[in-house]
């Protein structure tokens, strides 16, 4: 079953086990919204949608998380995520926890392994369920259309390392699919224009257009009458739900004799507003209203890049020049004067939109100079962020000011807000949109969701901003918003005097703006890389930390390694590799010179190859990456291979034909996975069979056990076996996260170790540090002094 769970409230959200098949539930009629008749509504239609589906992963970081991206279309009353979860038939596949996200306009910013966020970080807490069984359904009433997203991944995973094809593995697979209701049928409440409505049975569905930059939204009930009950039995759920918070209005009329209205400052602009009607008395009792919506919109005063190039900071009375808005002590243009035929209410600057590369964006103002801020209107500047491309990096806000121009008892308050700017500094500065307020007759309803999912209480924002400010104390401020929505961004900023008002009568203040969008943060830092990531054709970035740093944007120390640590552990994985000098000199005392090159090949590229793979500051590549460890694989699988074959005393020409076939072997299977374990164990056991053939053969030959010498068997054999059989132990099955450099360290002691003990003794008839002089070709050069020539006999 599902379980749910979120850290800010949530939507209006139903959590449920996925009873009837996705076929049934398609094939059937389309549930009503509202949940209030049981017979089907004409009125809806469903919609829906399916994205293939994804193996999860156990969870590290968040290139972990298995992204789902959607989109809602309009006027949806309903949206049903069915999630289904699949698991292979393996002993190994067991219940597992699997954590599902939900979020509207931006990948859900997750924290599963509780790390913490760069400083000057907002991050909500995201809305989430754990699975406990295969399916699970959740249920959204009134969803905001356009983007939203699903995540989901494994718990998080263990430290240790697991060779490839040694441990079991099982495949969990994930697959959610989104089925919307759709109302076909939807009234348009148009300004100042009464709409008469009818409810009996079903919700009554409605919206209207919200212009850009509206200063108040009235909504009001007029002339509400009911068949069979006092008062006026409606119910009103204004906006979409949103995850993972939910900022709808939910409004219930009591009254039978007052107007049962609702005031909303700073709606949501461009954009259709929805609002749903719903009775209250009971399916057979006809409850009749009218309703009537009033917007009050503000024009904004509009600067262009030749208005500000001539405006400066002090100027204080330019009315007529129409370069900048006047203080309030001028004559002309104040509070409650009008541009255009609409009050004044904002101060509005060009902003410079530049795309830099994929998810980085710089804003700037059009002329490239500081963002004037004034008491009398709010300084406003819209980052436009609603491409649908641009929520998979940071939104960074670096705000300073003027050292000379604030004063001890003045303040530059800042808000950061989605769908429409903050203009309500003369009230608070709590950087809330679309703060409710109603008439006594009406109070807030009490929804019929769990506590832990009701929507947010009334009075409550559409949109809850983010707040800044600016003072004599601290003169800059700095931002950061992973993963922001798509939408609409405004940045809001006026001068306020709390404690004395009227020394910001003829106050300004200049203050400097460093707006961008970035993939990561700082790049990761240091300690981390910044990968860019992808679902289908939506882009998005993640920070990939290493040498012990964890966290969002890799800032989180609390297991990171010290320099000390990681200069030991790189000296570590480094200089273990010397012990490759003992098999190299045992094999040029032998006589064995192919050996001995191996040998040298695999010390000299697992060296740097370590060298290389270092996570922190101790690290030094003279190759790429990719060809160093291709290097070092292929040396530490041939060498096996060759100290196996040569154990199996072959002739020269059988031994160096299969050193060949087997390095060949090598690099193509490498290349083919280079972290397959069977790609190395496979011809090592070829190698093995082999020489337990030569031996059973000389055996038998011989009727005497081969090798024949006790003395070989006590001081070379089982100390060189003993040695291999536990370096492959410490390979397989030993290894963590936290004793890899050690671990690996010692096995590689081990494996050079075992090479110089189970390297046979030489020919008999070989000198020790003799080379052949005799070609094996059987070819001898000649010369002719008195000619100069070279012939070949």
């Amino acid at each position: 079953m599902g379980r749910a769970g979120t850290g800010t409230g949530g939507a209006a959200v139903a959590v449920a086990v996925a009873g009837p098949l996705l076929l049934m539930l398609l094939a059937g009629p389309p549930p009503t919204a509202a949940g209030d008749s049981r017979k089907s509504d004409i009125r809806l239609v469903s919609e829906h949608f399916s994205q293939s589906p994804q193996k999860l992963s156990f969870y590290s970081w968040y290139g972990s998380a298995r992204l789902f991206h959607f989109r809602v279309p309009p006027d949806a009353v309903l949206l049903r995520w069915l999630l289904q979860v699949s698991r292979g038939s393996s002993p190994a596949c067991a219940n597992v926890e699997i954590t599902v996200y939900f979020r509207y306009g931006a990948p859900p910013v997750i924290n599963p392994l509780g790390t913490s966020f760069p400083a000057n970080t907002s991050v909500q807490s995201p809305f989430f369920i754990k699975m406990l069984q295969s399916n699970a359904s959740i249920n959204i009433s009134h969803p905001a259309p356009g983007d939203w997203f699903v995540a989901a991944h494994l718990p998080p995973s263990s430290q240790k390392i697991e060779m490839k094809g040694f441990a079991p593995t099982c495949a969990y697979i994930f697959q959610p699919d989104m089925l919307v209701v759709r109302a076909v049928e939807v009234f348009i409440l148009e300004p100042d224009v009464p709409l008469p409505q009818t409810l009996l049975s079903h919700p009554s569905y409605l919206k209207i257009f919200i212009p850009e930059y509206t200063r108040e939204l009235r909504l009001e009930l007029q002339g509400c009458v009911s068949n069979g009950s006092l008062g006026c039995p409606v119910r009103l759920t204004v906006g979409s739900a949103t995850l993972p918070r939910n900022f709808q209005k939910v409004l219930t009329c009591i009254s039978p004799t007052w107007a049962c209205h609702l005031f909303l400052p700073s709606p949501p602009g461009d954009r259709w507003l929805q609002v749903t009607a719903k009775s209250l008395a009971g399916p057979h009792v006809l409850v009749a209203f009218r309703a009537i919506a009033a917007l009050t919109a503000c024009r904004p005063w509009n600067l262009n890049s030749q208005h500000l190039l001539q405006s400066s900071p002090n100027q204080s009375c330019n009315a007529s020049t129409g370069l900048l808005p006047p203080s309030p002590g001028c004559h002309g243009l104040g509070r409650s004067s009008r541009v255009g035929g609409g009050p004044f209410c904002l101060v509005s600057y060009p902003v410079i939109r530049e795309d830099m590369d994929v998810v980085s964006v710089r804003f700037w103002p059009a002329d490239r100079v500081s963002v004037l801020v004034r008491p009398a209107t709010p300084s406003v500047m819209r980052l436009y962020l609603s491409t649908g491309m641009d929520s998979g990096g940071s939104l960074t806000i670096s705000l300073q000011a003027n050292k000379t121009a604030i004063t001890n008892n003045t303040l530059v308050a800042v808000c950061l807000n989605a769908a429409s700017p903050f203009l309500g500094f003369n009230t608070s500065l709590n950087c809330t949109t679309g703060m409710g307020r109603q008439h006594p007759a009406s109070v807030p309803s009490q929804p019929l969701w769990p506590s832990l999912l009701r929507p947010s209480p009334f009075p409550a924002a559409f949109f809850q901003g983010h707040p800044l400010s600016l003072s004599a104390a601290s003169r800059k401020a700095d931002l950061i918003i992973p993963y922001p929505e798509t939408d609409n961004w405004y940045l809001s900023l006026q001068l306020v005097c709390p404690e004395s008002p009227e020394e910001c009568e003829h106050a300004s203040v200049l203050v400097e703006t460093t707006l961008s969008l970035v993939p990561c943060l700082n790049d990761c830092g240091p300690y981390g890389q910044c990968l860019l990531l992808r679902r289908l054709s939506y882009l998005y970035a993640g920070c990939s930390c290493k040498a012990g740093w964890r966290g969002w944007s890799c800032t989180d120390n609390s297991t990171a390694q010290t320099v000390a640590q990681q200069r030991v552990a790189t000296l570590l994985l480094t200089l273990s590799n010397l012990m490759f000098l003992a098999p190299i000199a045992v094999s040029v005392h032998r006589s064995f010179l192919v050996e001995a090159s191996v040998y040298a090949y695999t010390m000299f590229f697992s060296t740097f190859y370590h060298a290389c793979d270092q996570p922190g500051e101790a690290v030094l590549c003279i190759l790429g990456y990719d060809t160093l460890q291709y290097c070092d694989f292929l040396g530490s699988g041939v060498s096996i291979w060759v100290t196996i074959l040569c154990m199996a005393r072959l002739k020269a020409a059988q031994k160096h034909v299969l050193f060949l076939l087997g390095t060949l072997i090598f690099a193509m299977s490498l290349q083919l996975d280079r972290r397959g374990a069977w790609n190395m164990m496979g011809p090592c056991l070829f190698a093995f069979v082999v020489m337990v053939t030569m031996w059973v053969y000389r055996c038998g030959r011989r009727r005497h056990c081969y090798p024949t010498s006790w003395q070989r068997w006590v001081f070379y054999l089982l100390p060189g076996i003993s040695m291999a059989a536990v370096a492959v132990a410490i390979y397989t099955s030993m290894m963590t996260s936290d004793n890899y450099y050690y671990t690996h360290s010692i096995w590689h002691m081990l494996l050079a170790g075992s090479a110089a003990f189970l390297l046979p003794p030489r020919e008999q008839h070989t000198k020790p540090w003799a080379c052949s002089q005799k070609l094996t070709c059987h070819y001898q050069i000649c010369k002719n002094h008195r000619e100069d020539l070279y012939t070949v006999t």
